[in-house]
Formats: structure tokens, C-alpha cells, sequence
């Protein structure tokens, strides 16, 4: 015979299905930490490689104004 369902299992039920949900909602947000460390680092790749471009740029456009007199 089949054991009938009180409020008290549904309440437990319930518990445990909210704690699966919250066991994963951490998962994801690790996952989220991860990636962010990981665009940062592409972030600051990026940055330092224009930085470095702009500078050329700078001491290029320097000797050229040095060569035509402007400077």
C-alpha cells in the first residue's frame, strides 16, 4: 500500500530541491569568478600592448617633427 504524503515530505522535499539549486547557483558563480580573472588578464594583455603602440607612435611622430624643424 502506498504511504500517503504529508506536508511535513513536501516540506522536505522542497528543501532538498532548493539546496540542489543552491549547490549549483555556486557552481555558476565560480564558473563567473573564473572568467573574470581570465578577462581581466585579456584586459590587461590588450592595454599594455596599445600602450606600447601608442609610445612607438609618440617617438615616431617626435622624430618626425624633429627632422621637418617643428621641434
Amino acid at each position: 500500500m502506498a504511504k500517503k504524503m504529508t506536508i511535513e515530505d513536501l516540506a522536505v522535499i522542497t528543501a532538498n530541491g532548493f539546496r540542489a539549486v543552491d549547490t549549483r547557483f555556486e557552481e555558476v558563480d565560480k564558473r563567473f569568478d573564473e572568467m573574470n580573472v581570465r578577462f581581466d588578464r585579456i584586459e590587461n594583455i590588450l592595454l599594455r600592448d596599445h600602450l606600447n603602440r601608442i609610445e612607438r607612435l609618440e617617438d615616431t611622430v617626435l622624430q618626425l617633427k624633429t627632422k621637418v624643424g617643428m621641434r
